[in-house]
């Protein structure tokens, strides 16, 4: 587990088949078998140096994730998965990608700037205004959230410390949506109005569900 706070920029050194070598100064603290989450992507350290570390990515990793298209010598971002007792300074991250957005545009805002992306119709359904969102690892505020694309703001030292500074439009991302959100979802999606029909054969409707206080009932 995560919670999206970027601990260090690394560097992909290597890639020979589905190893990746990155080169981190975090490195020689790394146990065998340790996970570290690399622009968001939950990968496990199978060896290490005193100057990088290396992790096996499956082909459905590479097909699922934005990983199949990193070259030797980008830039990605690290975090070590959560140890007892650390602060939970973002949210919870599972390192688990949902999907691969891009970056549609970027904006200044006063010495911050905002971030422009699309996505799919399944995750935006799991967005909401001052929700969590991951970011290529990256724990960020969702600004708005307008049909399958949402915004975020970064500050300086987001741009600086995370590879969000140097996004182009275009660009790749990874994005992990708040699980808790998915876990609402799950159990709501059952009894939304597209529903509605088979609801009322099986005894249960949308009305019901107001008058309980389930549901709004607008």
């Amino acid at each position: 587990m995560f919670t999206g706070l970027i601990q260090a920029l690394g560097t992909l050194a290597s890639r020979q088949g589905g190893r990746l070598t990155i080169r981190a100064d975090f490195a020689p603290d790394l146990a065998i078998g340790e996970s570290v989450a690399i622009n968001g992507v939950c990968l496990t350290v199978v060896s290490r140096t005193t100057t990088d570390f290396a992790v096996d990515v499956s082909p459905t990793t590479f097909a699922l994730t934005s990983a199949g298209s990193w070259q030797p010598g980008d830039k990605l971002n690290l975090e070590r998965a959560l140890a007892l007792g650390d602060r939970l300074g973002g949210h919870i991250v599972s390192g688990h990608v949902d999907g691969v957005g891009k970056l549609l545009r970027k904006e200044p805002l006063g010495n911050s700037t905002k971030l422009w992306f699309e996505i799919s119709a399944a995750l935006a359904a799991t967005c909401i205004p001052l929700g969590s969102i991951a970011v290529d690892g990256v724990s960020l505020t969702l600004n708005e959230v307008e049909g399958k694309s949402f915004s975020v703001t970064i500050i300086p030292q987001t741009a600086r410390k995370t590879t969000l500074g140097s996004l182009s439009p275009g660009a790749a991302i990874n994005l992990e949506t708040d699980v808790i959100g998915k876990y609402v979802q799950r159990l709501v999606d059952p009894y939304l109005p597209k529903h509605e029909q088979k609801m009322t054969s099986e005894g249960i409707s949308w009305s019901k569900l107001a008058e309980a206080g389930f549901v709004s009932q607008t």
